[in-house]
């Protein structure tokens, strides 16, 4: 079934969910170097990020899984272990994202360090989905585990440490939280600000912050 998937093979997948359903649920290795399994609603988005297919060919995949009986949530919610919507937030799936939302995905999940989709959304710079999740109700001023910090300071230590590179999308995210009532006093587990991790240079992000 990796294999099927990551070809994008759709008439193979329905040939082997149609002759197994069971399968539509089945733990699925990353590849022959990492076995841990997952779940196919997230080795789905796992192909997006990889480069395999792109996010809406990834939309035609994951709604064929969803068909024959994929469960939205994986096979159970457990803190800190990623469920697919925090996958595909964090894999810039972000139409597969949309899609689980769709289908009553669970949002506040604490995935991976205990973020959120929103978290990860927020990190990785996607604004569209940063929208997406504040509609539909995320909590927008929720602590991770891990680092007990915000979708606000996710979004500017983002930026500063690799979540994403491209200053508007960042820019967007931080206002999208911002307009929608982030506080941005709030400190990190380390009584780091947002505030804390900016410099003179960052004009643009200070007044979206204000």
């Amino acid at each position: 079934m990796r294999r099927l998937i990551n070809n994008n093979d759709l008439d193979g997948i329905r040939q082997a969910l149609s002759a197994n359903p069971e399968l539509a649920n089945e733990g699925l290795p990353y590849d022959a170097q990492n076995p841990t399994k997952a779940h196919p609603l997230h080795r789905i988005c796992d192909g997006v990020f990889a480069g395999y297919y792109t996010d809406e060919e990834a939309v035609e995949i994951a709604t064929l899984f969803l068909e024959y009986g994929a469960r939205v949530d994986g096979n159970g919610l457990v803190e800190k272990q990623d469920s697919p919507l925090v996958a595909a937030a964090s894999l810039h799936a972000d139409q597969v994202a949309i899609l689980y939302l769709e289908n009553g995905a669970t949002i506040n999940h604490p995935g991976c360090h205990g973020g959120t989709a929103l978290h990860w959304a927020a990190w990785c710079g996607r604004p569209k989905l940063v929208n997406k999740l504040l509609e539909a109700g995320a909590e927008i001023n929720r602590r991770c585990i891990d680092f007990n910090a915000t979708p606000l300071f996710w979004a500017v230590h983002g930026l500063k440490h690799g979540g994403t590179t491209h200053l508007p999308d960042c820019l967007e995210c931080v206002t999208l939280l911002r307009q929608s009532g982030a506080d941005k006093t709030i400190p990190n587990g380390d009584g780091t600000t947002v505030f804390d991790l900016l410099t003179d240079n960052d004009g643009e992000l200070k007044e979206a912050l204000r």
